[in-house]
This record gives structure tokens, C-alpha cells and sequence, in this order.
């Protein structure tokens, strides 16, 4: 007999074996003892989180030869067809292949038609967000006022592509992903019915790599299952993901922050020549950054006074290494890096061959090595500022008052001499401005500083002025990890 996967044979049975989806287990179960079942149901979500097992647990709850009850007997035909896929009165349609009208005109010409054995005629319509716009619209009516006997079943894991006539026709439930301690437990469980020996680590960095999803948890189980002859070891589950060893990674991160770039590069060659993928290591490299950035910020992990050890990388080295690594970086250097390293990730992703894109980053990482923070800027500075305002020239003496004894001109106007020039005591008569007749004269030379005028502005208005710099902005973007190259397309084309 052909092997039946784990994800395939450990389909919960009943609502109650349902894992990470209570809420929404109890909500159908109760609409069921209620006798409220609704005639379309709409069931959102990402890959993996039990949408499709739901849909067949209603279908089984409804149809069973015991029912309808929210506790199938999952015994008789109907149940174990259900279970299976191939019932006759509960048809499966995957959306993506059955988009046109004339599909939905055949779905309405048999909704007409009453189920052969069973109570209702279910049609479940998976990815229905892939039907045309034309196949929603002619699928309104019926799915308004169906016929009694018909249930309507879709599951999409985009519903804002949805139009909201067919949203506002359906009761919505929205699946979460399943926590990662919920997945460990499954799995373990299961294990433990198949019979098999696995260490916790190793269950629990399967359990992380489904992010929130079963099914790939359980996909990567079976994976690391045949890699270690029937046990799953955490070295058999990094053999199955090709991730690279924690102090491998955390080697070349050292180089970067000692400033040694030619070490950095010769440790990332060295691990791509064992075979380790590019986009891969970029990912485990981002979070051995995350890592060191965790445990600069928070401590070290759980029993020593710091973060949970859920919040440090599965595959990463030991703690006590991290946080020595980590006193080697400051918190904008390890925010800078993450910065170059994500871009590096979303660049090298469209590109033909990623590494110099990679290895750009590497280079940009240990170059932060040399470069001073922005607080130690900033200070220097304001040390160069209070230099310039001890330096400037004293206040000029009081210029002596007008004479009165001159001859006035038009309007009053008191003759300029080479003394009285307007605005410029002491110049020559031929280079003092001659005011023109019948206006007066207008002083716009400054004046001089006074004591109060030298005083140094306070320290908020140093730094401010200080920003506006362009030199000063320049580094400040460039320890925010913020691009400094024009923006890039989805291609990794600069604009």
C-alpha cells in the first residue's frame, strides 16, 4: 500500500481534535446542536491552518448517518467518504481551475438536483478568490437564496480579493496561525503514536520552521524523519532545511565586526562552497543579527536573567557566545546591519547570481566598524561650535553720537562726511553712499554683538541645527541602515 503522509493521515476526526482553531471549533459546533447552520460559510486564512479539515468536519457533522451532530461517528460511509475526499454529495472544486461562467452555469443547473444519500449537497470551492468577476456575478443568486438542501463551503487565503457582494452573503471566520508551542505538541503527540525517538529541540525548531502553518510543519517532519533513519535529531532537521551552523555564522559576523571584511568575505565563499544556499544563509545571517540585537538589548537568555530562549534562534549558537559577540557591536551598528542585510535579501532575490549583492553588504557591515556613532558626532560638533563662539570678535565700543553742528539738506537731512557715512563710520567720502533727496537715510549695516547676543543656544537647538546638516543626515541614515543608492524595484533596478 502507498505511504500516506502525516499532514493526509493525522486530520483531526472530530472538532475537538481541531489544533490552534477552538473558537472557531466551538462557534460551528454550537451553530450545529443549535439547529442555526447557516447556508455559506466563507473560511480565511494562510496555508496550513485547517481550513480545508474544517470544511470537511462540517460536511461530516451534517451528513453523518448519526446526525446532523457535532460529533460525527466517523464510522459509516458517509463519514469516512467525507474523510477522504470523494464523497458524492460533498464536491470539492478548486478555484483556480474553475473560473469561468459556464463552470458556475453548471454548478447552479445541478444545485437543483437533491443529494443521492445524503441530507445536504455541499459544495466547497477552494482558493475561491481565483473565480472571474463575471463567475461571482453570476454565482449571486443562487448563493442568496439556495435551495435548502444546498451548503456552501468557500475557503481563500486572500478575501480582500473578494468582491463584497459575495462577503456580505457568507458568515466570515478568519483562521490564525497556530502558535509555535501548539505545533511542538501536536507533533510531539504524534510522534509518540508513530512510535519514533526525537529530541525537544529538534520537535521544536520543526514546530518554528512551520511559522504558524501544520501542514509544513508536518511536511518538514516526514522530511526529517527519513533523514534520520526514523529519528528526528536537530542535526538531521538542519540537514533537511540546509541552514549552516550557528558558530559558523556567528564567525562571520565577528569579522564584520572587527572590521576585517577580507575575513568576512573568505568565511561566506568558504560556506558557499559547502553547498549552503545563498538566500538561505542571508536569512540565518539576519537572524544571527537579530540574535546578537536580542540579547545586546535584553540580556542573556532564560535562568541568566534575560529573554525567554523562544526568542533566540533554534539553530544559533550558544547564548554565553552571543552575548560576548554582542559587546563587539552597539545597538545603531547591529540596527544598521540588519538594515543592509534585509535589502541584500530583497535585492539578491530578483537578480541571476545574488552574491555580489551579499557580499556588498558584508563589506557595508565591517566598514561600520570605522565609523564613529552618531552621539560621539554629535558631540565633537557641538565641541566645534562652542570653539567658534569663544572666538568671535568682542563687541565693538558705542559709535559716537551724531554732530549737530553740520549743515542740513533737503528735508532735514544732515550731510554725510568722511566720519558720518551712514552705516559705515570711517570710510572715505568717496566710497560713503550719498543719500538720494527727499528720502531718508536708511541705516542697514548689523549690529554689533552684545554681550547677551554671544551666548551659546541650548542644547535641543544645537542638535537641531546639527541635523540639518547634510553631512550629519548622511550618517544618520547610514546607522539606521537606510539606503543611501536611489530606490530599487522589485528587480533590484535602481530608479
Amino acid at each position: 500500500m502507498a505511504y500516506t503522509v502525516l499532514a493526509r493521515r493525522y486530520r483531526p476526526m472530530t472538532f475537538d481534535e481541531v489544533v490552534g482553531q477552538e473558537p472557531i471549533a466551538r462557534t460551528l459546533a454550537g451553530a450545529i446542536r443549535q439547529n442555526r447552520v447557516a447556508h455559506a460559510y466563507l473560511f480565511c486564512g494562510t496555508r496550513g491552518v485547517g481550513k480545508t479539515s474544517m470544511a470537511r468536519l462540517l460536511a461530516r457533522a451534517l451528513n453523518c448517518e448519526k446526525g446532523p451532530t457535532p460529533e460525527p461517528c466517523g464510522t459509516c460511509d458517509i463519514c469516512q467518504a467525507i474523510h477522504r475526499g470523494d464523497d458524492v454529495d460533498v464536491l470539492e472544486i478548486d478555484g483556480a481551475s474553475n473560473t469561468s461562467v459556464d463552470d458556475v452555469r453548471v454548478l447552479r443547473e445541478n444545485a437543483h438536483y437533491r443529494p443521492a444519500r445524503a441530507r445536504f449537497k455541499i459544495y466547497y470551492i477552494d482558493e475561491v478568490h481565483m473565480l472571474s468577476r463575471n463567475a461571482f456575478n453570476a454565482l449571486l443568486k443562487t448563493l442568496e437564496e439556495p435551495p435548502e438542501h444546498i451548503l456552501f463551503l468557500f475557503s481563500t487565503t486572500e478575501p480582500e480579493r473578494l468582491p463584497a457582494t459575495i462577503l456580505s452573503r457568507c458568515q466570515r471566520f478568519d483562521f490564525r496561525a497556530v502558535p509555535t508551542d501548539r505545533i511542538a505538541a501536536h507533533l510531539a503527540d504524534i510522534l509518540a503514536k508513530e512510535n519514533l525517538k526525537a529530541d525537544a529541540d529538534a520537535v521544536m525548531a520543526v514546530a518554528r520552521q512551520g511559522r504558524g502553518s501544520v501542514r509544513d510543519a508536518l511536511t518538514l517532519l516526514d522530511q526529517a524523519i527519513a533523514v534520520g533513519q526514523g529519528e528526528v535529531t536537530l542535526e538531521a532537521v538542519r540537514s533537511v532545511l540546509g541552514a549552516v551552523a550557528g558558530d559558523k555564522v556567528l564567525a562571520l559576523i565577528a569579522a564584520c565586526a572587527e572590521g576585517r571584511a577580507e575575513r568576512a568575505l573568505a568565511l561566506f565563499a568558504e560556506r558557499l562552497a559547502d553547498g549552503a544556499d545563498l538566500l538561505a544563509l542571508l536569512d540565518q545571517l539576519m537572524r544571527e543579527v537579530r540574535d546578537l540585537l536580542v540579547v545586546k538589548t535584553c540580556g542573556l537568555p532564560a535562568g541568566q536573567a534575560g529573554p525567554k530562549a523562544e526568542l533566540l534562534d533554534i539553530f544559533g549558537p550558544d547564548p554565553k557566545r552571543l552575548a560576548e559577540e554582542a559587546e563587539k557591536f552597539s545597538v545603531p551598528a547591529l540596527i544598521a546591519s540588519l538594515g543592509y542585510l534585509t535589502e541584500a535579501r530583497r535585492r539578491a532575490r530578483w537578480v541571476v547570481d545574488g552574491r555580489p549583492i551579499a557580499e556588498l553588504a558584508l563589506v557595508r557591515m565591517a566598514a561600520l566598524a570605522e565609523m564613529d556613532t552618531v552621539p560621539e558626532i554629535l558631540s565633537r560638533l557641538e565641541a566645534i561650535e562652542r570653539s567658534l563662539a569663544g572666538a568671535a570678535p568682542a563687541a565693538s565700543p558705542q559709535a559716537a553720537p551724531p554732530r549737530t553742528d553740520l549743515p542740513t539738506g533737503q528735508a532735514g537731512e544732515k550731510k554725510t562726511g568722511p566720519s558720518s557715512a551712514p552705516g559705515a563710520p570711517g570710510l572715505r567720502r568717496e566710497d560713503a553712499p550719498v543719500p538720494m533727496k527727499g528720502r531718508p537715510t536708511v541705516d542697514k549695516t548689523p549690529p554689533p554683538p552684545t554681550a547677551s547676543g554671544s551666548a551659546t543656544p541650548q542644547k535641543t537647538k544645537k542638535m537641531e541645527d546639527a541635523m540639518k546638516d547634510p553631512l550629519v543626515q548622511k550618517t544618520v541614515r547610514l546607522f539606521e541602515g537606510r539606503v543611501l543608492d536611489p530606490p530599487a524595484d522589485r528587480h533590484g533596478r535602481n530608479g
